[in-house]
């Protein structure tokens, strides 16, 4: 059977060329990078030259960027570090109804240690408003802490003008951004966002899973989360991931280089794809803004069926996508992110998210077009819901 697979924004496949650049840190290029002697001076130079890479990426000195387990350790990282570091000045976080759980739920454990955090609204598209993060500023407030672009529906906020908003604040709050879903899709860069603290994951650019980076501006003031050795510049111990930091490194390099040409790519197989389904499906809405989106994002609500029984279907013809409906992982509860832009559960249950990849064709574009009509079509005529609006 043909297999396609859409759900880059869950993960992406190792590059060949990165699985080839990690392959000898695994066996002969094997030392710990603390060590003073040749392999781990090979080891070290190694882990540098990767740094330099990933900075290069985000625009940021080697010297900010400090490797993690992933995306969630770094935004973990980002909101601990942050608070309990700058506890004496404040205890108020502003964050946004729509951040991954990464971010939610380490603010909700916060709140649990005497923290306040504050939720703020987005719109229909998913947008946090500027005036919004100004307004729920309050003389306790130490962080905020808005998604560069949503996993899920793909809108982009406006980070850069909050940055600057509050970069002309006459006193100082960090300003931390989860740009797992950005790197490497459209460009980044620190200084234009204004920003303290940016959260990467090296597996969502055809790198390997299990390493990351957080970006921490200089001069920011920030609390360790692992504790035990000098390692990352004395703030985050622990051997180095060696092999997974190069590969990381090594997926920086190839994305940095291709991001113009696949940023065209993918915006026009995504345009494709929403164009078809919308104009041969009836009764669907199409999640997230419309312009400003990711170039690879399509999250769309297809009324009258549930979603795990979408992606079942699809699964059956080859296709892998997946679902903004938390139903799929066991819950009864749709998506928060189509809740918070105002989706009714009925309807939030029936949503869909394809996220094209650089190997992804025109042809397997059509194929998906011409599958989910049929699907769709037999899922609403087993629908009572369908039939009796009919």
């Amino acid at each position: 059977m043909k297999r396609i697979y859409m759900d880059h924004a869950g993960t992406t496949p190792t590059r060949k060329e990165v699985v080839e650049a990690m392959l000898p840190y695994f066996t002969e290029k094997f030392g710990n990078a603390s060590t003073i002697y040749s392999y781990g001076r090979e080891a070290r130079k190694a882990i540098e030259e990767a740094r330099e890479k990933v900075a290069a990426l985000i625009g940021a000195e080697p010297r900010e960027v400090y490797f993690t387990s992933g995306g969630t350790e770094a935004d973990n990282w980002a909101l601990r570090g942050i608070a309990y570091a700058n506890a004496d000045k404040g205890n108020h976080i502003i964050t946004s109804a729509i951040e991954h759980h990464a971010v939610l739920h380490t603010c909700e454990d916060l709140e649990k240690k005497g923290f306040k955090v504050t939720y703020l609204p987005v719109d229909e598209y998913g947008k946090v408003r500027v005036e919004d993060v100004l307004n729920a500023l309050t003389d306790k407030t130490i962080l905020v802490s808005i998604m560069h672009a949503n996993n899920e529906i793909g809108t982009i906020e406006p980070i850069e003008e909050i940055g600057q908003a509050l970069k002309n604040l006459n006193r100082k709050i960090y300003f931390h951004t989860d740009a797992v879903q950005t790197v490497g899709k459209i460009p980044v860069d620190v200084n234009k966002l204004n920003v303290d603290l940016l959260s990467i994951s090296s597996h969502k650019i055809y790198g390997p899973k299990g390493i990351g980076a957080l970006y921490i501006k200089k001069g920011t003031k920030i609390q360790s989360l692992m504790t035990g050795g000098g390692q990352e510049f004395g703030k985050r111990a622990g051997t180095e991931n060696v092999a997974g930091i190069v590969g990381f490194g090594k997926a920086a390099e190839l994305i940095a280089l291709e991001l113009e040409e696949q940023y065209k790519k993918l915006s026009y197989l995504r345009d494709k794809l929403i164009k078809g389904i919308m104009e041969n499906i009836p009764e669907v809405i199409l999640n997230g803004h419309p312009v400003d989106r990711l170039p690879h994002n399509v999250n769309v609500c297809f009324r009258y069926i549930e979603g795990e029984s979408l992606l079942l279907n699809l699964d059956l013809r080859g296709i892998c996508a997946s679902s903004g409906s938390a139903c799929a992982s066991g819950s009864l509860e749709p998506s928060h992110v189509l809740l918070a832009i105002g989706l009714p559960h009925e309807i939030a249950h029936g949503s869909l998210r394809l996220t094209l990849g650089r190997d992804n064709t025109e042809e397997e574009v059509d194929y998906v077009i011409e599958s989910l009509i049929e699907i769709v079509n037999k899922l609403r005529h087993m629908s009572p819901l369908y039939n009796e609006k009919k």
